[in-house]
């Protein structure tokens, strides 16, 4: 356990997390952010991380977003224990809870109407204060029979309620400032604020990690703790621990205008890397030193609550970008292949895909992500004629062609076609022509790849093979003696 970080089972509980998303969309990368601090924390010390689908709201719960948020955390590596829990299907035991406050007093039935709460909606505008609703029927027994109503908390009206809050410290808040909240409506279905509770308590969670911005919802979800405890025993509060959000580089609140905020996002249309996009959210908020890169196995050995910062951190897609740059040039070949093919849509050509194999060495140095990389590899299957950026073009020009001939007489020569023998030839050229290396080189270049820029001139001979390169040349040069 670590030393900044001693609460981790105060109570003799094993550490149990959850990450629990609301499937209305994509997996973001905040939740992201969420779920990987909640996998550290339980693997650090030994315990058990969990997943629930938070799927109550009906109308906006697709099964297209769950499928994303499954697909997005097992491609981020972030694997849950046991089966993911669904929360609407829990619906009947939430209702029980309710139920069972209600036979004890620590909730009511509430028969406001639609038009009381409204004007009493209005009436705090007016007197421009908060609306928290002490309803009437709080402490009335002579309830109508045929009426619907709704299940309210009876929340504590005196004294305070105070927080350790493993990141933002400790946090009060007056019971005078808390409302008695709904918790069935009238057509009998459970809020949030209820099947929250009542599912972290029956799937054991010890630690409520979450975004700040739930951090007061925690002080209306504890009185239901406190109730179930006083009526059953063995509710315990959770530990919390409310993480301070993301923030685009302009320092609001990261939504779409800063650009992908969905996880597919990074993965299908920025060519992140999983490893690298850990790394990088890991690295949002807290810190282990100068540490910068780090690995999954490290993660999970220095994690703890006590590193996280109190501020929001601000996402830089640059420094994302660098990371993922490393993470390329330490991926393995044939993987990195794969991923290329795959981008590319090549079918299963072994020897496409054995030529991408081969290329990943000369490649992956220059690639800061997989669209780089896949967009390197294009020259390797051109058709002829290549079409020619327009900045590449120049090469091509003035004495290129005449010298593009007297390479293709020098490489057609080459026996043993590797770097070091077309090196030899081309640099022969070069001399015998009396111009620097780089004039020969870069006609070559545009005539083999059709653009500026490519990976080293002597690779992309071997790669592409002695007689596609001949051809390509062939097509650019002045014949000899023309």
């Amino acid at each position: 356990m670590s030393a900044t970080d001693k609460t981790a089972s105060a109570d003799g509980r094993a550490v149990v997390t959850r990450f629990a998303p609301s499937p209305t969309g994509f997996l973001h990368i905040g939740g992201a952010r969420t779920a990987l601090f909640n996998l550290l924390y339980a693997r650090h010390h030994g315990g058990t991380f969990r997943l629930r689908i938070e799927d109550t709201d009906r109308a906006r719960s697709t099964q297209p977003a769950i499928d994303a948020i499954l697909n997005g955390m097992r491609w981020l590596g972030l694997d849950w224990d046991g089966e993911e829990v669904y929360q609407f299907a829990r619906a009947d035991r939430h209702a029980a809870v309710a139920q069972t406050m209600v036979e004890h007093g620590h909730a009511y039935r509430c028969y406001l109407t639609q038009e009381e709460l409204e004007a009493m909606r209005a009436a705090a505008q007016a007197a421009k204060q908060p609306l928290r609703i002490r309803s009437p029927w709080r402490d009335r027994t002579d309830h109508p029979a045929d009426k619907p109503y709704v299940v309210r908390l009876r929340a504590p009206s005196d004294g305070a309620v105070t927080i350790e809050d493993r990141v933002q410290g400790s946090v009060t808040v007056q019971n005078a400032e808390l409302d008695d909240l709904v918790l069935l409506r009238s057509d009998g279905t459970p809020t949030y604020m209820l099947a929250v509770v009542v599912d972290d308590h029956d799937m054991g969670v010890t630690h409520v990690i979450r975004g700040d911005d739930h951090l007061n919802n925690a002080f209306r979800q504890l009185p239901i703790y406190r109730a179930m405890d006083a009526v059953e025993g063995g509710w315990p509060d959770p530990v919390y621990a409310h993480i301070p959000l993301i923030h685009g580089s302009d320092g609001a609140k990261l939504s779409k205008r800063h650009g992908a905020v969905g996880i597919e996002a990074y993965r299908d249309e920025l060519g992140i890397l999983p490893e690298a996009l850990d790394n990088y959210l890991l690295r949002l908020g807290w810190g282990h030193g100068d540490a910068e890169i780090i690995s999954r196995e490290e993660a999970i050995r220095w994690f703890d609550l006590g590193a996280v910062g109190k501020s929001p951190s601000r996402f830089d897609l640059k420094k994302l970008e660098n990371l993922n740059g490393h993470y390329i040039r330490a991926s393995d070949d044939a993987r990195l292949a794969d991923l290329v093919a795959e981008k590319l849509e090549l079918d299963h050509d072994d020897t496409r895909r054995s030529i991408l194999l081969a290329a990943m060495p000369s490649l992956k140095p220059r690639a800061a992500n997989l669209n780089e990389l896949s967009e390197a590899t294009a020259f390797l299957f051109a058709t002829r004629p290549l079409a020619i950026e327009e900045a590449a073009q120049p090469l091509l020009d003035g004495a290129a062609p005449a010298l593009l001939a007297r390479l293709h007489t020098a490489l057609d020569a080459v026996h043993n076609w590797d770097t070091e023998t077309t090196e030899a030839a081309v640099r022969s050229v070069a001399e015998e022509a009396g111009v620097k290396l780089g004039q020969v080189a870069q006609p070559l270049r545009v005539a083999l790849t059709g653009r500026k820029t490519s990976p080293g001139i002597f690779d992309v001979l071997v790669l592409l093979g002695r007689a596609e390169s001949l051809a390509r040349i062939a097509d650019h040069m002045t014949p000899i003696g023309a």
